[in-house]
């Protein structure tokens, strides 16, 4: 009797660790970094201005990511993910008073992801997609004085990431993470003659696989 109750709590360890192996399809991740965004030259206008530039900070933001498993073992994994990144406070410089002092910005682009060395402790993966923005201008301008321009502006993106995923233990890991998330133009008041511009985000934080 004793032999048998002991293969069944064997047998009944067995079927819950794989229903935990064959449960852990979702993923939940979260980073804190900074967003690097080239600078910007401004048309030149009649007067005469030192700098006639805007400069971006590198301004602290936050990433949160859902994931799904959707097919693949091994070398290769494909996961359906939906990256949710925010820029808390957005820093701008330039020579011309009509550029807004701030702004804050967040996307939202789901995406495909493909994992390589899938069930290693060490795993590197690619991302691509796209989805949303928005953007809030600050109601100051860069030298003082309300801002007369919008106040928000929406645009659809486009995103693509690389990143590297540590994963020594089942269940939790670390992660470095880079994303360029390809937007329109910020209202920023001045003609820059772009239409389009680079968000490059940084991140490194914890994944929850369960």
């Amino acid at each position: 009797m004793f032999r048998i109750s002991r293969y069944l709590g064997v047998l009944g360890g067995v079927v819950v660790l794989a229903a935990t192996v064959h449960a852990q399809k979702n993923e939940l991740a979260g980073g804190l970094g900074r967003t690097f965004i080239p600078d910007q030259g401004i048309k030149p206008g009649s007067v005469v201005l030192k700098n006639n530039n805007i400069s971006f900070g590198n301004a602290l933001t936050w990433e949160i990511n859902y994931a799904r498993h959707l097919l693949g073992t091994g070398f290769v994994a494909v996961d359906a993910e939906v990256p949710v990144i925010g820029n808390t406070d957005e820093d701008l410089a330039s020579g011309n008073g009509a550029v807004p002092k701030t702004y804050t910005s967040i996307f939202v682009t789901p995406s495909a992801r493909v994992r390589f060395f899938a069930e290693n402790a060490l795993q590197l993966w690619v991302s691509a997609g796209g989805g949303f923005g928005h953007w809030t201008m600050s109601n100051t301008l860069m030298f003082g004085g309300a801002n007369p321009g919008p106040k928000s502006k929406n645009s659809g993106v486009v995103q693509g990431g690389v990143g590297v995923d540590l994963r020594p233990w089942r269940t939790f890991g670390l992660r470095l993470a880079a994303r360029d998330v390809y937007s329109g133009a910020l209202p920023l008041n001045v003609d820059t003659a772009k239409a389009h511009q680079h968000n490059i985000v940084v991140t490194g934080g914890l994944v929850w696989s369960f």
